[in-house]
C-alpha cells in the first residue's frame, strides 16, 4: 500500500503557532486516482505574509556567511539529491504521473544545477574599474536582493524550482516557496534535503497555499516590504498579473511563462529525426511542458509525407502506466485534464485528427491500441495530430497543455518565420534542415528566446540561459551565470585617497590635441 503523506507549510523556526486554515488539499496520483499521495493544508494569505517576515528576519545572517561556504551548502544538496536520486524520480513519477526515465532527468537537473553554482560561490566577482582621477578607486560588488519569493507550477516539480532556489540562497538570499498543490510531495522532499544539506530554516520557507490566498499574501507582503524578488513559473494569465503586482512597487520580477513553440520542418530536412524530434517535444510529458511543441509548420512540398510518418509515428507509440517504457502518461491533475477537455471542444469541421483511433479520454469504449496499464484509474488521453489547422484556429494562437499539436504548411522561410512568430509567444522555436544558411536566418527571424536546430523545442542545459520573450516571459533568465542578474543586485563604490574633494567630470585633468595640425606634404598632406 502506497504511504500517504500529512504535509503543512514548513516556516521556522520562530514561525506563528497556526500557519494553515486555508483547507485541505489531496494530491492524487493521476495514474491511479485512488492512490493518495499527500494530504496537504494549505495556508492563507497571512501564512505566506508571516513566512516572508521570518525570511526578512533570518536573510541578513545567511547573507554574512561567505559565498565560498554558501557554495559548499549548494554542493551538499546537489550530493543528498543525488543519493536520492531513485526515491526522489519516483516520487515525481507517482504525484504527476511524468515517466520515470524523464522523472530521472529531471532530478539529475538539480544536480547539474547544484555543480554548476557551486563554483560560483568562488565567482560572484565584482570588478576594479579605473577612475578619471589621480588617487581613486572604483569597485562594483554583487550584493543579494534579499527575500525572494519563488511560486513553481508542478509540471516540473523539482528540477525548475531548483533554477530558482539554487542561485537566491547562493546569493545570499532567503526563500519563500510556494510550490504548486499537485506536487506538493515532490517540493516537500527537496526541502528537505536543502535543509539536511545546511540550508537553515528561515532562509528556506515552503508555504502551500492556493492561487489566491498566494496573490493576496503577496500583495501584503510587498506592501510592507519583506519581499524584494519574485520568481514565478505559470500561465502567461497569471504571469500578467504578477507582472503588474510587482510594477507597482518597482520590483522586476523574473517571468517564466508559456510557450506556443513552432517547428519549421524545411524541404531538405532529413524526415526521420524531425518525426522523432517532434513526437519527443509534441507529446512527451503528454503536451505539459513550457516548452512542448505547439506548431508544426511543414514545407508544402514535404508536408503530405512528413504527417503520414508522423501520424503512424504517432500510433505506434505506447501511452499508459508511467512506471513503464511509455511515450507519455497521465494529465498532471483533473483541472489539466478538464482544461485539455475544453481546448478538444475548439476543433472544427476542417480538422483532420491523426495519431490515434480515437480523441479523447481514453476508455473502454474509446481504446488506444497498444495502451499499457489501467486507462480507467487514471486521467489518460488519446494524442492528436490536428492537420488542416489555420492560423485563426484557437489551437494555432494559444497554449494547449496537452497532448494535441496542430500542422499547417508554408512556401517561403520568411512566411515560416512569420507563421512561428505569429501567437506572441516566444519561449522555445526549432527548425529542421541541412541548409546553414536556412538555420541561421530562422534563428535571426524567430522571437524566440530558445532556438534549437536538428533538435527539439524541449530540452534546457543547467548552464544555458533558459526564458522567453513576448507572452512567454518579460525577458528574464533563468539557468547558468545569466540568473544571478535576478538574484543579486550591482552596487558601485568610489573610494578617494586623494585627501581632498575631486568632483567627477569637473576636476578632470584633460590632454587637448593641436587641432589645426596638417600632415606635411613629405607625409601626405596637401
Amino acid at each position: 500500500m502506497s504511504v500517504q503523506a500529512t504535509l503543512s507549510s514548513v516556516i521556522g523556526p520562530d514561525a506563528p503557532e497556526v500557519i494553515d486554515g486555508g483547507g485541505e488539499y489531496l494530491s492524487k496520483n493521476p495514474a491511479n486516482l485512488d492512490d493518495v499521495v499527500a494530504k496537504v493544508a494549505l495556508g492563507t494569505p497571512e501564512t505566506l505574509v508571516a513566512a516572508t517576515e521570518q525570511a526578512h528576519r533570518a536573510q541578513k545572517e545567511w547573507a554574512q556567511v561567505p559565498a565560498p561556504v554558501r557554495g559548499r551548502v549548494i554542493a551538499g544538496l546537489g550530493r543528498l539529491v543525488e543519493a536520492n536520486k531513485e526515491s526522489l524520480a519516483r516520487l515525481v513519477t507517482r504525484e504527476i504521473g511524468k515517466p520515470y526515465a524523464e522523472a530521472l532527468g529531471e532530478v539529475q537537473e538539480i544536480v547539474d544545477t547544484c555543480d554548476f553554482f557551486l563554483g560560483e560561490g568562488r565567482r560572484l566577482y565584482g570588478q576594479t574599474v579605473p577612475s578619471e582621477m589621480p588617487d581613486k578607486q572604483l569597485f562594483t560588488f554583487r550584493v543579494p536582493v534579499g527575500v525572494a519569493v519563488v511560486i513553481t507550477a508542478g509540471n516540473f516539480p523539482v528540477a525548475v524550482p531548483s533554477w530558482y532556489l539554487v542561485p537566491a540562497l547562493l546569493c545570499g538570499n532567503a526563500v519563500v516557496w510556494k510550490p504548486a498543490e499537485y506536487a506538493a510531495g515532490a517540493a516537500r522532499a527537496v526541502a528537505e534535503l536543502a535543509w539536511k544539506a545546511g540550508v537553515p530554516k528561515g532562509v528556506l520557507n515552503l508555504v502551500y497555499t492556493d492561487g489566491e490566498a498566494t496573490f493576496k499574501g503577496l500583495e501584503a507582503s510587498l506592501q510592507a516590504g519583506t519581499v524584494n524578488k519574485v520568481g514565478f513559473t505559470g500561465s502567461s494569465a497569471v504571469g500578467t498579473r504578477v507582472g503588474e503586482l510587482c510594477g507597482r512597487h518597482l520590483q522586476n520580477p523574473c517571468l517564466e511563462l508559456g510557450g506556443k513553440n513552432p517547428m519549421i520542418v524545411t524541404e531538405d530536412a532529413d524526415l526521420d529525426l524531425a518525426v522523432e524530434g517532434a513526437l519527443f517535444s509534441g507529446w512527451g510529458t503528454a503536451g505539459q511542458r513550457c516548452t512542448s511543441l505547439g506548431n508544426l509548420i511543414v514545407h508544402r512540398d514535404i508536408k503530405d509525407e512528413f504527417t503520414s510518418r508522423l501520424d503512424a509515428a504517432l500510433r505506434a507509440a505506447t501511452v499508459g502506466e508511467p512506471g513503464g517504457d511509455v511515450l507519455y502518461g497521465p494529465m498532471l491533475d483533473q483541472k489539466f485534464a478538464d482544461n485539455f477537455e475544453s481546448i478538444l471542444d475548439t476543433l472544427q469541421p476542417h480538422h483532420t485528427p491523426l495519431g490515434s483511433d480515437a480523441v479523447g479520454r481514453i476508455t473502454d469504449d474509446k481504446p488506444r491500441k497498444g495502451f499499457r496499464g489501467d486507462a480507467g484509474a487514471g486521467l489518460y488521453y488519446h494524442p492528436v495530430l490536428v492537420d488542416g489547422m489555420r492560423t485563426d484556429d484557437h489551437i494555432f494562437r494559444n497554449e494547449t497543455f496537452g497532448p494535441i499539436v496542430g500542422v499547417t504548411t508554408y512556401e517561403t522561410l520568411d512566411e515560416a518565420i512569420e507563421l512561428g512568430n505569429a501567437p506572441g509567444y516566444g519561449l522555445s522555436a526549432a527548425i529542421y534542415t541541412t541548409d546553414p544558411a536556412k538555420a541561421f536566418r530562422f534563428r535571426q527571424g524567430i522571437g524566440a528566446g530558445m532556438v534549437s536546430v536538428n533538435n527539439s523545442t524541449s530540452g534546457a542545459e543547467a548552464h544555458l540561459p533558459f526564458g522567453g520573450n513576448g507572452k512567454s516571459g518579460n525577458g528574464s533568465r533563468q539557468s547558468g551565470i545569466w540568473v544571478l542578474d535576478q538574484f543579486t543586485r550591482w552596487q558601485s563604490l568610489n573610494w578617494d585617497f586623494s585627501g581632498k574633494l575631486q568632483k567627477a567630470q569637473m576636476d578632470v585633468d584633460t590632454v587637448e590635441p593641436e587641432m589645426d595640425y596638417r600632415l606635411p606634404p613629405e607625409l601626405g598632406g596637401n
